[in-house]
């Protein structure tokens, strides 16, 4: 199958299945921008540690400075306490709760 067939048979089932998104308070449009900011801090983070890898190309490697590593961990860390907070999370309960969960787990298979 070629793109331009592969194009259109997607533009006939986005047509038969449409996905609507109701994003109707400032709340949910926010916690969508925020996911995305977060996606976007994340991919960050991973072409840092390709280039601390050395497994970047050698043009991203020339440019790269480490401590713009550390940068991108931050902005990660920082971008998820700000969707947490547009979602109402409360992140000390989350955290806790998923480390009791990764213990029980550990103790359970050791």
């Amino acid at each position: 199958m070629d793109f331009k067939t592969l194009q259109e048979n997607i533009k006939t089932l986005d047509k038969e299945r449409p996905v609507i998104y109701r994003l109707n308070t400032q709340v949910e449009k926010e916690i969508l921008t925020k996911t995305i900011k977060l996606n976007e801090e994340v991919g960050e983070l991973c072409n840092d540690t390709l280039s601390v890898l050395k497994l970047q190309r050698k043009s991203k490697l020339e440019k790269f400075d480490k401590r713009n590593f550390y940068e991108e961990f931050a902005d990660v860390i920082i971008t998820t306490v700000q969707l947490a907070n547009a979602a109402g999370v409360d992140l000390e309960r989350a955290i806790n709760d998923k480390l009791t969960k990764i213990n029980q787990r550990y103790h359970k298979d050791h």
